[in-house]
């Protein structure tokens, strides 16, 4: 992701905190929805593998469609919200996430003790996981996401960068070659031109991420990033992109199906950044054209077909803020935290989508059907330092 030049004071790290803005005219996408709330026939009984605030997200929705709802909880988490709200908790160990809810086995194994049909594993921990989606389809246990082979192809930057290029999503133009060695990518470098972006092949939320101003920049800050991607993702493996200097952050809501369709639900602006983590999420993004809203929404649906995606998914462009030129960076497999901003424009209920759709359905909607209304924001806080003055 890129960094905003916007200067955000007010940063705390700890916990983050989401509150959502939007017009007065716009009813909860609950009221507005434009489905019917009709019980789904595949799926009587879910667990979810996740914990806070997506958890109880999830067990709403599961309860206006008369869905039971299982809770995995850590020792730490015995007396938290999520679990009180679920119809069954089962604790899965310690409060180490590595020791519970991180433990595919563990998980499964509740999931057969509680008679669930399927997994909704939220969104972090295991959700973008290809071995836990892999492990749920062995196991005959729906997992409400995408296919095992759409999360790991678009989980690696460069195996997803060559399907869109070949699905005629537009790319920026870098290197994203398996030769790793200094001289190859400086070589490279050089062709590209700086300033230019260094990026873990398994990167995500900054990490593993560097700008190389000059030239005489390069190695020290591909040392940083390879340093950094091994300890976060146990790989050194980088690739190079052109760097744009006055970029907007993009990203297209979409939805897919079993049965071939996939629709998008509009666009989110989070070019407000800190240290590439998203600081401010908007919707619709300001000051695009329809003609623009049409074209990265094609894209994306483009992006998602071209990986037989199936659910709830986001698209993420970089976008040039003079031309609006845009090119894909990533795709995040899975429901994101961003997504009540794209319910209140559209009314719609995301997470019912992801039932229906993972229960076999069609998509609720055909794209000419959704429309858009209102705008939305969403604002994260979260905590860098903490200094602590003692007299």
């Amino acid at each position: 992701m890129y960094s905003s030049n916007w200067n955000i004071q007010i940063m705390y790290h700890f916990k983050k905190l989401k509150t959502v803005f939007h017009r007065s005219q716009l009813t909860s996408y609950a009221q507005n929805s434009h489905q019917s709330v009709s019980q789904i026939n595949k799926i009587n009984k879910i667990l979810i593998a996740n914990r806070g605030e997506i958890a109880c997200r999830i067990t709403k929705t599961a309860k206006k469609l008369g869905i039971k709802t299982v809770a995995v909880y850590s020792e730490a988490d015995r007396n938290s919200m999520h679990v009180e709200q679920a119809d069954e908790a089962y604790c899965i160990g310690p409060a180490q996430s590595s020791q519970s809810y991180l433990r595919k086995d563990k998980i499964i194994s509740v999931v057969k003790q509680a008679k669930c049909q399927a997994v909704h594993p939220g969104y972090g921990f295991l959700s973008e996981n290809t071995e836990f989606a892999q492990l749920c389809q062995k196991e005959n246990i729906i997992f409400i996401g995408p296919p095992a082979t759409a999360i790991r192809d678009m989980g690696i930057k460069n195996t997803s960068k060559a399907i869109m290029t070949k699905a005629g999503v537009p790319i920026i133009e870098g290197y994203h070659g398996d030769d790793q060695t200094n001289e190859t990518l400086l070589v490279e470098a050089r062709k590209i031109g700086f300033p230019l972006m260094i990026k873990a092949v398994r990167g995500g939320g900054g990490k593993g991420m560097r700008i190389a101003q000059k030239e005489s920049d390069f190695v020290e800050a591909l040392e940083s990033a390879r340093t950094e991607s091994e300890k976060a993702f146990g790989d050194s493996a980088v690739l190079l992109e052109k760097y744009v200097t006055e970029p907007r952050h993009v990203e297209v809501q979409i939805f897919a199906d079993k049965h071939g369709n996939a629709v998008f639900l509009f666009e989110r602006d989070c070019s407000v950044q800190r240290r590439h983590q998203k600081v401010i999420e908007e919707a619709p993004a300001p000051g695009i054209s329809q003609q623009l809203r049409q074209e990265l929404g094609e894209a994306a649906v483009r992006a998602a077909k071209a990986v037989g995606y199936v659910g709830a998914g986001t698209v993420e462009f970089i976008m040039d803020r003079n031309n609006h030129s845009f090119h894909f960076m990533e795709m995040n497999t899975r429901l994101q935290v961003e997504h009540p901003i794209t319910e209140a424009i559209t009314g719609l209920d995301l997470v019912e989508w992801q039932l229906r759709v993972a229960s076999g359905e069609k998509l609720p909607l055909k794209q000419e059907q959704i429309t858009l209304n209102g705008h939305a924001f969403e604002a994260r806080i979260y905590a860098e330092e903490q200094v602590i003055f003692c007299t």
